[in-house]
């Protein structure tokens, strides 16, 4: 339960090293929270940052787990004071390396099972195919490494190359931006919401070094994407993944086109497939379940041999992302299957409505999502955050929509937010959104 600090790093490749599984946990959990996954995941042991507010030392209390906070200078000195330790067997490649609980969007979190073989692979690729990364690269590490996304695409692949990451604990557009001009960063990675951050936010800091910028986590709007580039002088690359696919499934690789909006191609040795509903594989241009396999998927989930068995019946993980495939090989996606949205028994994908929002210059964020109706099954509805100073009201954005898309698809209901929730890696809640009060 560490923030973004040396110490996690230690610490989780030190746990490896012993041969232990590291079951990495958010620092914000409370403390019937922290129990859970304890018992859950079977742990013996937790670390826990020394200014947390205690609720990890409650839970571990609970749980009957030893507890350890880790305090720099303590950490420093146990480190010192204790001769190497004796050679530990290594671990087989197919072991249980780290236990990544899922977010829990449906039902308490589950802990997908990752391999020593899938990480090492994602890693690899990661560092050498698609981030090309030298030991001259600075990133910047402001993706919590208690997840996926940060923990291996900037961390592990950041010491493989022996590059240098800029810990940064919690996301601030400023301090990532002071942080890029100060140590002369050359790759950012971050979640479409803190895409947004940046190019909404004012500032004068020198930011010429990088060559490179990720998105993950979620689709990135194409006119986020587009304004990036156009601000910051950086090409933005997307890839898809999971914490279950440890967790890169595509990229745009650096080599071949970059198409914006699109998730790429598979990366080495990764198979998708496009599925329809009875399991079979769709022709190109239609939607399908975005299917995965290759060294990179899980074992499975701990302790969960039925849902194991529901996402992967066959050998092919089913990501619940819908996708479709465009004549060269790239993929899209998309929307979450269960984000899609059926109004009077027609399909409405979200991402499509929130990309023409984003077309509108005032609109700095927008989720699409569908609220329960008795007579058509669903209806649309829109949250919609504003750019700093910029003015329009629900009428004009969803008659915006109205004129672009088909009759059945803009938005019944806008309503003007001043935030949107998100998740611990700064993914947005749709399940959390709701008509505002008052």
């Amino acid at each position: 339960m560490l923030p973004n600090v040396p110490e996690f790093v230690v610490l989780y490749y030190g746990v490896l090293r012993a041969g232990a599984v590291v079951v990495p946990m958010n620092p914000l959990l409370k403390t019937r929270e922290t129990e859970y996954h304890l018992r859950d995941s079977g742990a013996q042991m937790l670390f826990e940052w020394h200014q947390a507010p205690g609720e990890g030392a409650q839970g571990a209390a609970a749980a009957g787990v030893r507890h350890m906070a880790v305090e720099p200078a303590a950490f420093a000195g146990l480190l010192a004071g204790h001769a190497p330790l004796p050679e530990v067997s290594e671990p087989d490649s197919e072991d249980v390396a780290v236990l990544l609980y899922t977010s829990g969007t449906t039902g308490r979190p589950k802990g997908a099972m990752l391999t020593h073989t899938g990480l090492r692979h994602n890693t690899e690729v990661n560092a050498v195919d698609v981030q090309r990364m030298t030991a001259e690269d600075v990133v910047v590490g402001c993706l919590p490494l208690f997840h996926i996304f940060g923990q291996i695409c900037a961390m592990s692949v950041t010491v493989r190359a022996g590059a240098s990451l800029t810990l940064i604990p919690r996301f601030d557009p400023q301090t990532v931006l002071d942080a890029i001009a100060r140590d002369r960063a050359t790759i950012f990675e971050g979640v479409p919401t803190m895409y947004a951050a940046l190019l909404q936010h004012p500032s004068e800091a020198d930011v010429s070094t990088l060559r490179m910028c990720i998105s993950g986590g979620a689709s990135l709007p194409v006119e986020i994407l587009h304004g990036f580039e156009r601000r910051f002088g950086c090409v933005v690359l997307e890839g898809f993944g999971m914490s279950e696919t440890s967790p890169v499934v595509t990229f745009n690789h650096p080599d071949r086109p970059r198409k914006a909006g699109s998730i790429g191609t598979p990366i080495k040795d990764v198979q998708v497939r496009l599925l329809d509903e009875k399991g079979q594989d769709v022709t190109p241009g239609e939607i399908g379940e975005l299917a995965v396999r290759g060294p990179n998927v899980m074992k499975g989930y701990w302790n969960r041999p039925e849902e194991t068995a529901a996402t992967i019946p066959d050998g092919w993980l089913r990501s619940g992302d819908l996708a479709h495939r465009d004549e060269d090989g790239y993929l899209y996606i998309v929307d979450r299957k269960k984000d899609m949205i059926i109004r009077g028994g027609y399909n409405v994908y979200p991402r499509e409505i929130e990309e023409v929002l984003h077309e509108h210059p005032a609109v700095a964020l927008a989720a699409v999502v569908g609220l329960a109706d008795a007579h058509l099954g669903e209806e649309i509805a829109a949250a919609v955050v504003l750019r700093p100073k910029a003015q329009a009201t629900p009428d004009e954005l969803r008659q915006f929509v109205k004129e672009r898309v088909a009759a059945y698809k803009y938005p019944r209901e806008v309503w003007l937010v001043d935030t949107l929730p998100t998740g611990p890696s700064g993914k947005i809640l749709k399940r959390e959104i709701s008509a505002p009060t008052g």
